[in-house]
């Protein structure tokens, strides 16, 4: 597990830990907190923090919206750090399965009650997406619409043996079984960026887990900036090298 600190809010109370990931989303992350606030009880809330300067995460900020605690990474290492730290932690504090979300409010939490109701159902690896019905998505840059459509869900759908439709898509859920199974090993140091969400859609499939789509709503701003940390032509060709090697199956266990 990366290093870092916890801090902690409250007792666990649920089964179900759901993990917002945030790096510097001030005013953003506490508009979705707020958004996610109705389903406090349904699930344990936990901010993956990579190392906020903007004092989003700040206690006063975090506990009075119903969150359970803070993990803050201190050392190296971007999202897929982020997730091995949280699910780590969590798996040490007995939850039975994870839904994980990013903290930028793009994604309308509603949908977690039915994320919610697939892992009571025995599902491992739920992905939220905008492209099967009751899905949405609203204002989505061209470029990275037609790059999941054309590209990005194709290539991780022949990956995985099993369709996909919104691949890019952070808003899922992963069972207790998925994780701990020795042939997935999530939890190596290899994963640091993007990688871990691509592998784990693949390798589920590959081991014949059960998996599921649901709808999901995720929403860009109408206008300004758009709220994400893949930018230019560096950030984009990193996600097109990370979408070959999880093509590739370059993170499977040796057997």
């Amino acid at each position: 597990m990366p290093e870092h600190r916890v801090q902690e809010f409250r007792p666990k109370a649920s089964r179900w830990c759901c993990a917002v990931f945030v790096i510097n989303e001030n005013g953003r992350l506490h508009a979705q907190l707020d958004r996610m606030k109705p389903w406090s009880d349904a699930v344990d809330i936990v901010i993956a923090d990579g190392g906020s300067t903007d004092g989003s995460v700040d206690e006063a900020h975090l506990a009075p919206r119903g969150v359970r605690a803070l993990l803050v990474k201190t050392g190296p290492g971007k999202l897929s750090s982020q997730m091995r730290m949280a699910l780590a932690w969590g798996l040490d504090q007995g939850y039975d399965g994870f839904i994980v979300i990013d903290g930028n409010n793009k994604d309308d939490p509603a949908a977690i009650p039915a994320m919610v109701r697939a892992l009571e159902e025995g599902y491992d690896h739920v992905q939220g997406s905008r492209f099967i019905p009751g899905g949405r998505a609203v204002n989505t840059p061209p470029a990275r619409y037609w790059g999941v459509r054309l590209l990005h869900a194709p290539l991780i759908s022949l990956a995985a043996r099993r369709r996909y439709t919104d691949t890019t898509n952070g808003f899922r859920a992963y069972s207790r079984r998925l994780l701990t199974d020795a042939r997935v090993q999530p939890f190596r140091e290899v994963f640091v960026a993007y990688e871990l969400h691509y592998y784990l859609a693949v390798r589920a499939a590959r081991l014949g887990m059960r998996i599921l789509e649901v709808p999901v709503t995720r929403a860009y701003p109408e206008h300004g900036p758009v709220p994400t940390k893949i930018g230019g032509w560096r950030g984009n060709l990193k996600v097109l090298r990370t979408l070959w090697r999880a093509f590739r199956h370059a993170w499977d266990p040796a057997q």
